[in-house]
């Protein structure tokens, strides 16, 4: 288990299983004519979520060679009356694919939603999850109070469609019209689940690259949609996620683009976790070509998702609703390419690989807002309840709506000072062959055995970052600071990680009568969760 807590009213703080900063996030928004929003109570609600898309290590910054951007350019360029972009982020409550994206669907925490990393033993997608998490999504939520229509196009989790977890015909609760993708972001070769039947795709780029694919139905689903009832529109595009496939006009753009480098690029980590220790320094050459080329085609994969947002928004413009429309625009977790010698992934407690973009335009929103307080994935389901008037307490969602944030109505002491984040590792307990000296366990490695994750990723160390300072987390100043702060940061750890609904909320709160049961964090239930109990016995 890893935990990670933010404060956001004190510089320094910590605790034994967390790295802590102080950290201000920025919300760019746009206002519009209130007078027809007035005209229908119920907005209509967009929510694109990118894959591995990353805010630190330039995810939002233009290209000075090309008029492009890593972000959603058609989204802030192309359409300028709509929104003005700046640095905009959130922080993720796991930086793995399903665990975050489980916390979307459901604004809970991973431990409390229980998907742990991107396996079916770990709950991603699994029977159990069906079983007990799909039914308290806030599509569900939306479907069973039946005023929206809802629509899902893209990547929702990794193992989606395993045959073992009931295989494509398996359409969860909440979606009226469903396309989801069967298993992890491709661009080419592989199969939708249309309403629960199998559609399979080539390689034919008119008729088959997904990014493309899923802009096409959602037009269609736009332009087929019941007028008498607002509608909910989830798109999730496999860019930038690896292979990194990019449409054929954008193949060779950014040719001269690399990987940031940052001061805290291909640098040891020394004073990190053991994960970050055993990287090679400096990397390899074929490592830092491979990484500068993969960032390359990163950028590329998203010239097509801007090419997305843009159908999408003029479609709403055309047809007279994008006043009445909230967007969103976000991703499930961020990037790292050479960050402390690390060549690429992510899964790690660090900046590079938690802090995403979050964009967003609608009704009574003003343009260009910042505010200090911290926002989560686990936010986007009670902010969407709320947008479509609905009563997140009634809900037993963890995460707040940032509603009122947005529209200006937001008060901060009743606001989190702090944000959980949590992840176990992946892999299984043996040693990689290619590896042995690294012993059992470790995964996601490269030739040259430099391995980003491991079965027993469990964080289980201090750091301590000012990040005001270090905003590169360069200087783990954990032995300087004050014993009773460690103290108090490590027991509001503890009150978090047991956390559930309201309790999740309370900004700031340190309970000395609280007293931890590790049996809350987690279910039993959960397979590979007793199997590795038994091993470390």
């Amino acid at each position: 288990m890893a935990f990670f807590v933010f404060n956001s009213a004190s510089k320094m703080v910590s605790s034994p299983l967390v790295i802590l900063g102080f950290i201000l996030i920025c919300v760019t928004l746009h206002c519009n004519s209130l007078a027809e929003a007035k005209a229908n109570p119920r907005p209509n609600i967009v929510l694109i979520l990118t894959d591995d898309l990353d805010v630190s290590i330039g995810g939002m910054v233009r290209s000075t060679s090309m008029h492009a951007c890593y972000c959603s350019y058609h989204f802030a360029q192309h359409l300028p009356t709509i929104l003005v972009i700046s640095s905009v982020m959130k922080f993720v409550a796991s930086p793995l694919c399903c665990p975050s994206r489980a916390s979307i669907l459901t604004g809970k925490y991973p431990h409390n939603h229980h998907v742990v990393n991107n396996t079916l033993e770990g709950n991603c997608s699994s029977t159990a999850w069906q079983k007990t998490q799909e039914p308290e999504t806030f599509s569900a939520f939306l479907q069973k109070h039946g005023t929206y229509q809802t629509f899902f196009a893209g990547k929702y989790l990794n193992e989606y469609g395993s045959k073992k977890a009931g295989g494509v015909e398996h359409v969860p609760l909440g979606w009226d019209h469903w396309f989801a993708l069967e298993s992890n972001s491709k661009y080419y070769n592989y199969t939708l689940s249309v309403n629960g039947r199998a559609q399979r795709h080539g390689q034919n780029y008119s008729e088959d690259y997904l990014t493309d694919v899923l802009a096409n139905i959602s037009i269609d689903f736009l332009e087929n949609k019941s007028n008498r009832r607002p509608f909910f529109m989830m798109v999730s595009t496999p860019a930038p996620h690896s292979p990194w496939t990019a449409a054929p006009q954008y193949e060779s753009s950014f040719p001269n683009v690399k990987a940031p480098r940052d001061p805290n690029f291909n640098i040891h980590g020394k004073d990190k976790h053991w994960l970050i220790r055993q990287a090679k320094t400096p990397m390899t050459n074929s490592s830092v070509e491979f990484l500068d080329n993969a960032y390359r085609k990163r950028w590329r994969t998203l010239l097509s998702v801007d090419d997305l947002v843009e159908k999408v928004v003029r479609k709403l413009e055309v047809s007279g609703e994008l006043s009445n429309t909230y967007i969103i625009f976000t991703s499930d977790n961020g990037y790292h390419t050479g960050q402390f010698s690390l060549p690429m992934d992510k899964r790690q407690l660090y900046e590079f690989d938690i802090r995403v973009p979050l964009l967003v335009r609608g009704p009574y929103i003003k343009p260009n807002q910042t505010s200090p307080l911290l926002i989560a994935n686990v936010d986007l389901g009670p902010t969407i309840l709320d947008i479509a008037g609905y009563n997140v307490n009634e809900t037993q969602m963890d995460g707040m709506s940032f509603l009122p944030i947005m529209t200006g109505k937001g008060n901060s002491s009743t606001w989190r000072s702090d944000v959980l984040v949590e992840y176990e590792g992946e892999g299984s307990n043996i040693s990689d062959p290619a590896c042995p000296l690294l012993g059992p366990g470790v995964s996601e490695c490269f030739p040259d055995c430099v391995c980003e994750d491991s079965y027993n990723n469990t964080y289980v160390f201090v750091e301590v970052y000012n990040l005001t300072a270090d905003p590169f987390q360069l200087s783990n100043i954990a032995k300087s600071i004050d014993q009773e702060v460690l103290e108090k940061m490590n027991h509001r750890l503890m009150m978090l990680q047991s956390c559930s609904g309201r309790s999740c909320r309370t900004p700031g709160v340190y309970d000395s009568q609280f007293r931890f049961d590790p049996q809350l964090m987690f279910s039993s239930l959960v397979p590979h969760r007793n199997k590795r109990r038994q091993m470390l016995k």
